[in-house]
């Protein structure tokens, strides 16, 4: 799904910003417990996927604090694990995350397209690992 300027279906029912501190929003791409990601271009007109906080989440100072941990834990994983940590504001108003745009199917496609994923099967297909 990828909506812009409307009202999205799924987690956050929410309007879709068109701006996320300096990245123009293209359009939502999922929505879970922690927050919505949205497909983004930068300044410079690459694509990237922005992740920001849910608003119920910013006034919950323990949620910060671990947002910030787990942001500062994303930037020592190296690129070839995991789509790279480019940007990150922790600070409220609006906390986000900005990392590469990998693009591809979700997991839970990639489950679907093969009449459903075994447990040892959707964690090789996560961590990205083909076998031979």
């Amino acid at each position: 799904m990828l909506v812009r300027g409307g009202y999205a279906t799924g987690a956050t029912l929410a309007v879709v910003p068109t701006h996320i501190g300096r990245y123009e929003v293209l359009g939502q791409l999922g929505a879970g417990g922690m927050g919505t990601v949205y497909l983004a271009r930068d300044p410079g007109g690459d694509t990237v996927a922005v992740k920001m906080v849910h608003e119920r989440l910013v006034a919950d100072a323990g949620f910060l604090a671990r947002f910030a941990v787990e942001v500062a834990a994303a930037r020592r994983v190296a690129g070839f694990c995991t789509a790279r940590v480019l940007d990150a504001d922790v600070r409220p108003p609006r906390p986000f995350l900005v990392t590469e745009y990998v693009p591809g199917p979700t997991l839970a496609q990639v489950c679907r397209s093969r009449a459903g994923c075994r447990r040892p099967r959707s964690r090789r297909s996560a961590s990205g690992w083909r076998p031979r």
